[in-house]
C-alpha cells in the first residue's frame, strides 16, 4: 500500500508549528485515516508537549474502528520510542474495541513486565477481548503467567490471577452489556 497524497499533506499537516491548524488537521483526520496517518499520529503524541493536541490525538486513537490499525498500534506498543506513551496506546487499545486476541501474547507480557499502571491497562485489554484465541496460545501464556507469579509484587499478583482467571475463557463473540 502505497501513501497517497492526501495522506502525505495530512502528516506535513501534522509537523505544523501552530497548534489550532494541528487539531484542524487532527479533526480532519478523523474522517479520512489510515494507518500512514496513525504512524503520523503516534509520532505526534510522543513529539509534542502542548496538552491539548495530546488529548486530541487520544481521543482520536480510542475512537479508531479500521482494523488495519491494530499492527500499527502493537508496533508503536512494543516499541521503546514510545515506552513514555505506553499506557495511553494500549488504553487507547480496550477504548476503540479492536480485535487485539492474536497479539495475547503482547499484553500478558505488559501485564508481567511493566509498571503497574500500563500493566492495568494491559489486563483491561485482555479483559475486553472477544474472538478465536488458539489453544496452544493459551496454554503458552499460562504457564507464562504461572511462571511471573513466583516474582511477582502483591498488585501484580492480583492481576496475574486474574489474568489465569480470564484467558481460558475469551468469548468468540463480543459481549455488549447494556
Amino acid at each position: 500500500m502505497t501513501i497517497d497524497v492526501k495522506s502525505k499533506e495530512i502528516l506535513s499537516n501534522l509537523k505544523s508549528t501552530d497548534p489550532e491548524f494541528i487539531l484542524e488537521t487532527i479533526d480532519k483526520v478523523r474522517e479520512s485515516g489510515n494507518r500512514f496517518i496513525l504512524a503520523g499520529l503516534i509520532d505526534l503524541l510522543h513529539d509534542t508537549e502542548i496538552p491539548e493536541i495530546k488529548k486530541s490525538v487520544l481521543n482520536l486513537l480510542s475512537e479508531l474502528k479500521n482494523k488495519e490499525s491494530v499492527p500499527v498500534f502493537i508496533e508503536a506498543i512494543k516499541s521503546e520510542k514510545y515506552a513514555g506513551e505506553r499506557k495511553d496506546l494500549v488504553a487507547c487499545c480496550w477504548q476503540n474495541g479492536l480485535i487485539y486476541n492474536e497479539y495475547l501474547p503482547v499484553f500478558i507480557d505488559l501485564v508481567i513486565n511493566e509498571e503497574f499502571q500500563v500493566a492495568f491497562e494491559a489486563f483491561t485489554v485482555i479483559e475486553n477481548m472477544f474472538g478465536r484465541v488458539e489453544d496452544e496460545m493459551i496454554d503458552k501464556e499460562i504457564i507464562k503467567v504461572t511462571d511471573a507469579l513466583k516474582n511477582a509484587t502483591e498488585q501484580k499478583t492480583y492481576l496475574l490471577n486474574g489474568l489465569l482467571a480470564i484467558i481460558r475463557d475469551i468469548p468468540e463473540e463480543q459481549e455488549f452489556s447494556e
